[in-house]
């Protein structure tokens, strides 16, 4: 890993270059989201990088406005940021590292575009290599028929009833990228959360969650179809 990871954040060049590396721009099952979303006001203490206020401020662009992420919150290893590919992938290649609670997408020139995970136990029973089949801005979530029969309470999200309609409470957040494998669906998912605080921990269930301003950027970087590869640590 890059020796910067170890500042108390990266310095504000490299936070910078996440801009020009935009424009050279190029998992899992059953979601679930557990509280509601705080509204809180961004911190602006000085270990705080104007840059990132900047890129996870509120989104009052977006079909349901989205409110900014709390940093204090999520500890600054967690905030996307461009690294040194670690992973030896080719460029496009998404890349989870469940040990380090990171995601890569590669991009050429040896460097990777670096963000911020939470796993539910979903997200750590699946590892090897799917495909990025296709994506979906503020998407529906439905509930499989198994978690329903464990919480009956979300009968109303079943498939029968349509699922959960899109939302910021909606488990899977602003956008969601499906992995399938062997041309099958696997379930899992890169999905978008309201919960920043779970950024970097394992939760009582989930797939594959970033907060939301992180998985808009991703979801517009990376192209379908495209590769993707889960598994426990990268660059050993």
């Amino acid at each position: 890993m890059n020796s910067s990871d170890n500042r108390a954040y990266p310095s504000r060049r490299r936070v910078l270059g996440l801009a020009g590396a935009a424009a050279a721009g190029l998992v899992l099952p059953a979601c679930t989201t557990t509280e509601d979303i705080p509204v809180r006001p961004v911190p602006t203490g000085p270990r705080v990088d104007p840059a990132y206020l900047s890129m996870y401020g509120p989104m009052p662009q977006e079909d349901f406005p989205i409110p900014a992420v709390d940093l204090s919150k999520v500890p600054d290893r967690f905030y996307r940021q461009l690294v040194d590919d670690p992973t030896g992938e080719r460029p496009g290649t998404v890349v989870v590292d469940t040990r380090s609670f990171f995601l890569y997408l590669v991009l050429p020139g040896g460097q990777a575009m670096r963000y911020g995970v939470g796993l539910g136990r979903q997200g750590f029973e699946w590892s090897g290599d799917g495909v990025i089949q296709w994506k979906r801005r503020w998407p529906t979530w439905t509930p499989p028929a198994e978690m329903i029969a464990r919480q009956p309470e979300l009968e109303k999200y079943s498939a029968e009833n349509g699922g959960q309609p899109p939302g910021l409470t909606n488990p899977l957040g602003a956008r969601a990228l499906y992995i399938f494998q062997g041309g099958q669906d696997t379930l899992y998912r890169l999905h978008g959360t309201p919960e920043y605080w779970t950024i970097g921990k394992a939760v009582s269930s989930g797939c594959v969650r970033l907060m939301n301003q992180d998985i808009i950027d991703l979801y517009d970087r990376v192209a379908t179809p495209s590769p993707i590869v889960v598994r426990g640590g990268v660059g050993v």
